[in-house]
């Protein structure tokens, strides 16, 4: 019966690995394609197909999709992604989506996956990474290590995301999010890092097609270099590809001082994301710069 069990798992993860992959690496609407194929009705493949598959509608923020199309009546595992796709659709208060998920996480007796990933992504946006991280402690996934292993890097403890990552790669060192795991280390200790980082992106790049995400993330690699002319073509290029990517948008003004770039292309740049992203990190902390840097002109006037 064990090996039952083994080989049902395996041709899963055989059949989930296009899709899986292709949101890994910010392939969306591929990994949206691919769900849409009928699959076979195999055990967990047909839910896991779905998960996966309304996880890239909410990348592209098509957040009405995920809303209309998961019900009180769907799967457990489904369900809270539909939560997600209220809060970042909500863009005033979400003290009410936030005491929901903890209602939930309260009456969660046995692990659902989906939920702990759902928990921890919204308090990584709240930047409450003590939960984030006691929600993840029982989640020991591939998925849910390197999600333990980013909220580590956001808080500056380079020394817990090793440890992190050594888990992912005794788990599996050539999936494709171990791999990544290994490059957003590599950025985050700068120096001869940097290059090994841009080499890992590229091999998947090479392997899997361009996207926006690999494209800016090769961008990172040469901005940290100082290579800003490098670093816009593959911004430019990522762009091409997603135009509303604010991980691309926020690079772009940002190596616009060391390229040259005409002032009234970095203010489109700046309006863009402003209408896109009014409450993102950059937007709030740009805004409140702003503000500050008025007053105390006003002061020397």
């Amino acid at each position: 019966m064990t090996d039952i069990v083994k080989q049902a798992e395996s041709y899963e993860a055989n059949e989930l690995f296009d899709i899986k992959n292709s949101y890994y690496i910010g392939n969306y609407q591929q990994c949206i394609n691919d769900a849409q194929k009928e699959p076979p009705n195999y055990g967990n493949l047909r839910l896991q197909r779905d998960i996966f598959m309304y996880r890239a509608y909410l990348a592209q923020k098509k957040f009405g999709i995920v809303l209309a199309e998961i019900k009180s009546n769907s799967a457990a595992e489904l369900k809270p992604f539909k939560l997600l796709a209220e809060y970042l659709q909500n863009s005033g208060d979400r003290s009410l989506i936030l005491k929901s998920l903890e209602q939930e996480l309260e009456s969660m007796y046995e692990i659902n996956h989906s939920l702990v990933i759902v928990a921890a992504t919204i308090y990584n946006h709240e930047h409450n990474y003590e939960s984030a991280l006691r929600v993840l402690n029982n989640d020991d996934t591939l998925e849910g290590v390197a999600l333990s292993l980013i909220i580590y890097l956001r808080m500056n403890r380079v020394d817990l995301a090793i440890k992190e990552f050594r888990k992912l790669r005794e788990k599996d060192e050539d999936a494709t999010l171990t791999q990544m795991a290994q490059a957003w280390l590599n950025l985050a200790m700068g120096g001869e890092k940097l290059q090994e980082a841009y080499y890992i992106f590229q091999e998947l790049t090479d392997k899997y097609g361009v996207t926006a995400l690999l494209l800016n993330s090769q961008s990172v690699c040469y901005i940290g270099q100082g290579e800003y002319k490098k670093a816009e073509i593959s911004l430019r290029d990522a762009l091409e590809k997603d135009s509303n990517d604010i991980d691309s948008l926020v690079n772009s003004l940002y190596i616009s001082g060391h390229v040259k770039v005409p002032v009234d292309v970095t203010k489109r740049q700046l309006n863009m994301l402003r209408d896109a992203y009014p409450n993102s990190d950059f937007i709030k902390t740009y805004n409140k710069k702003e503000a500050e840097f008025d007053l105390l002109s006003q002061s020397y006037q």
